[in-house]
């Protein structure tokens, strides 16, 4: 056991898989945990594994795990020295962040500062081009206006992607092909973003239809010391929204993989990030050139993909981090094999990815060499409709990619998964796919080729 005399009693602000794995970390460290759990997250794992749990308030996630004044206080009631977010919910909220420091609580991540600046995209974009690293052409601010932001178009032309200029996953953000559905499209992200992010404010960018989503994971420990690691290949999306992630990938060389290292570095570096990152980049494989697009404060879903590689604790360096200790000179700097993450998620794929929620009649995950699998399920498990549809995450390793797929195939074919409808099967057919296997895909690959509905 390890003690961190720093980090005492921590609470755990989220759900799931994430909040299991926390809870699980914090007991190596030797750190008490507080959980929370909406209403019917009261069968979930994390609410029995950490050392107390409390009830944050009923299903839907505004009046839960949202609620930032509710989190602090029971922190405060419970004695907790630290609060640790994971990623969705409040991961990325400087306000809750804010309310953290106001209070002496220890926010596991960055300051509030760094996330009220990175969260907000077009800032973000400006600290990027303040390091001399090459950005999407687009809006200079955001806009909550269609008929102000429709005036940017003409220098920008179309195609165009609009984006929240807070928060992600997706949401908040649509493809807009000709002038006519500007109004319509910006209206539509703009009520989902601030739905989603209480933001409406949206930016516009160039839209590039055929290109690959890459990013760098990072660490930084607050006084500009930084790693970066090679990079996540995350292209194989639906609406936005990532479904397979891969560590290398298979269309960067090794002279855009440096450049793409170097500039992450620079930007973590240059604004003394503390904690787990990600800087995310576009790529254009036909003019070889790479443009960033955002960086995410927190940890991210698909981190263990890199985890698999490096054969690191990412979850473990943030506590670690937040506790002061100097820790990014015992990482190895050596990389080996390939890792590929796939999201099983309770979602009707055939249906265009319509949710899934209900009762697991059967949960058999597999296991072996070179398989994992992150998650809180189990059988007779409620799937409940009120949260992200992310059940698990299988990841494996392998030597190279074609032993990376060949496990993939093994583990997919034994995952026992009933009660539900998921991305199981979804995810076997794409192995099986031509296009996969050459890796001649992009970010739309699925929306413009698949075409489920």
């Amino acid at each position: 056991m390890t003690d961190i005399t720093s980090l005492k009693t921590v609470l755990v602000a989220n759900r799931g898989e994430i909040a299991l794995r926390a809870i699980r970390t914090c007991r190596e460290l030797n750190i008490r945990t507080i959980g929370i759990y909406s209403a019917p997250d009261s069968v979930s794992p994390h609410a029995w594994l950490a050392d107390k749990s409390v009830c944050v308030g009923p299903a839907a996630s505004e009046n839960s795990y949202l609620c930032a004044d509710s989190l602090i206080h029971i922190a405060k009631e419970t004695n907790c020295d630290g609060i640790y977010p994971g990623y969705g919910f409040l991961a990325e909220n400087a306000k809750f962040a804010e309310l953290c420091e106001e209070n002496n609580i220890k926010f596991v991540g960055p300051s509030s500062k760094i996330i009220a600046t990175m969260g907000d995209k077009v800032e973000a974009r400006k600290v990027a081009i303040r390091h001399g690293v090459p950005v999407v052409p687009g809006s200079a601010k955001a806009f909550t206006d269609a008929s102000a932001a429709q005036k940017e178009t003409k220098d920008l032309g179309f195609p165009l992607l609009l984006k929240a200029r807070s928060g992600g996953g997706g949401k908040g953000m649509r493809v807009v092909e000709k002038k006519i559905d500007f109004v319509s499209a910006f209206g539509q992200a703009s009520r989902e973003a601030m739905a989603a992010f209480g933001d409406g404010g949206i930016y516009l960018e160039r839209f590039f239809p055929a290109v690959r989503h890459i990013e760098i994971q990072v660490l930084g420990d607050g006084k500009g010391e930084a790693l970066a690691f090679e990079e996540r290949d995350c292209s194989l999306q639906r609406r936005h929204q990532k479904l397979i992630e891969e560590s290398p990938s298979p269309k960067i060389s090794k002279v855009v993989r440096e450049k793409l290292i170097d500039v992450a570095l620079k930007i973590t570096k240059g604004i003394s990030y503390e904690g787990a990152g990600t800087v995310e980049f576009i790529f254009d494989e036909e003019d070889q050139k790479f443009y960033f697009i955002e960086m995410n404060t927190r940890i991210q879903v698909e981190h263990p993909v890199t985890e698999m590689r490096y054969d690191i604790d990412l979850v473990r360096a943030q506590f670690e981090i937040a506790s002061g200790k100097k820790i990014l000179s015992h990482f190895r700097k050596a990389v080996n094999g390939h890792a590929i993450q796939f999201r099983i998620n309770a979602e009707d794929w055939r249906r265009n990815f319509f949710p899934s929620p209900g009762v697991l009649k059967f949960w058999s995950p597999p296991s072996g060499e070179g398989i994992r699998v992150d998650s809180a399920a189990y059988r007779g498990l409620n799937i409940s409709p009120y949260y992200d549809s992310l059940v698990a995450k299988l990841i494996i390793f392998g030597l190279n990619r074609d032993d990376c797929l060949k496990k993939a195939g093994h583990a997919l074919s034994r995952f026992g998964c009933e009660g539900i409808e998921s991305t199981i099967d979804f995810h076997k057919m794409i192995i099986e796919h031509f296009a996969f296997q050459k890796s001649k895909i992009h970010t739309r690959w699925i929306d413009n080729e698949m075409r489920l509905t």
